[in-house]
């Protein structure tokens, strides 16, 4: 009987090169755990907050591996993402849902190894190539000329869409003009809020991006406001996305059900780690939403291979530096997952040293 034999969680602390991105992080909490079962298999995962509160996400993984995980019979990993995600049920998704996706990422990995597989055909799929959109570079308090240049690096790169920030303020007009006039033809504008907008702004915003034919806006609002959502997709021009603040299908669902988003983005921390991130693209399929993950293409090629509503990959490559050689997009702008066994995510030399902290 094989069984979890070692288990482990720690926080490290990434500091960015500067404010980045929509909400202008500074640094990453990334939790990791390290799992190795009694035949000396290992499985390595990873969680992450932006904004701070990390060391709370840490402490509750360790004590939901020390609970559910370690010593016990190897299992799908779906088993153990059940009786995680049960044992919630009188705290509540919140740090909870975060923690167990480090060790569901790992158990994934684990077990895939086990079987000699990549992670795609351990999810029961098979390899895909999907596009990729380029997203990192850009701010809402970007100037015109220097959102033209980074659009056309990523064009450069063969990648088929550019996601720009915008702020719902009169500001976005500009940028977003001058990036749709100097992109070639093929090559498709998005645009990313961040939720900052409400409705009046959000219903402005869209009608300005669908003068350039964006492909579609996203976060335009609060991630609770599903309210909001309704009503903005209902005379909206363009297509709407959301996902990446929500925690599990629960709160998918009603969004879904709808018909007030047409492009779900779960984030692997928020939505609790592979298993639930899959179950969500899954959910999609039935209502035929396309289904964007939140960063993380090397990761999610892998969902990808096993959940045909998933069309794109995003590039932003926020927690990329910390990883040995990340998949990397091809001349045309795609990415298709390595054969390596497990997911094939593996730390760079010297980053755990660098960046873990003291318990």
């Amino acid at each position: 009987m094989v069984t979890i034999a070692n288990v482990n969680a720690e926080l490290w602390v990434f500091p960015l090169l500067g404010p980045t991105g929509g909400s202008g992080i500074t640094a990453v909490d990334i939790i990791v755990v390290d799992l190795e079962d009694s035949d000396g298999n290992t499985g390595t995962g990873f969680s992450y907050v932006l904004g701070g509160g990390g060391s709370t996400v840490a402490v509750a993984c360790q004590d939901l591996l020390n609970r559910f995980v370690a010593a016990q019979t190897i299992v799908p990993p779906q088993i153990f993402w059940r009786r995680m995600a049960g044992s919630l049920n009188r705290l509540g998704r919140g740090y909870g849902y975060i923690a167990i996706a480090a060790i569901d990422v790992a158990m994934w990995d684990l077990y895939s190894k086990r079987l000699d597989m990549p992670l795609y055909e351990a999810l029961g799929g098979t390899a895909r190539t999907l596009p990729v959109y380029g997203s990192g570079g850009f701010s809402p308090m970007q100037d015109a000329d220097s959102a033209v240049e980074r659009s056309l690096e990523y064009v450069e790169m063969g990648c088929k869409a550019v996601k720009l920030r915008v702020a719902g303020q009169a500001a976005d007009w500009n940028r977003i003009r001058a990036v749709a006039d100097a992109l070639p033809d093929g090559v498709d504008i998005l645009a990313d809020a961040n939720e900052k907008c409400d409705l009046a702004r959000a219903q402005w915003l869209v009608n300005a991006l669908s003068d350039v034919n964006a492909l579609w806006l996203e976060e335009p609002l609060p991630a609770h406001d599903t309210n909001g959502f309704i009503k903005l997709a209902s005379t909206s021009p363009i297509p709407i996305a959301t996902g990446e603040h929500h925690q599990g299908v629960v709160e998918i669902t009603p969004l879904l059900r709808s018909g007030a988003v047409s492009i779900v983005q779960p984030d692997l921390a928020m939505m609790g780690g592979i298993t639930e991130c899959l179950r969500v693209a899954i959910l999609a399929e039935h209502y035929n939403v396309v289904v964007s993950p939140h960063f993380l293409p090397s990761l999610f090629i892998h969902v990808a291979g096993a959940a045909p509503s998933i069309r794109w990959m995003e590039d932003f490559p926020l927690l990329e530096p910390l990883f040995d050689k990340p998949v990397g997009i091809d001349s045309d702008g795609n990415i298709t997952p390595r054969e390596t066994p497990g997911h094939g995510i593996f730390w760079a030399d010297g980053a755990r040293e660098a960046f873990k902290t003291a318990k």
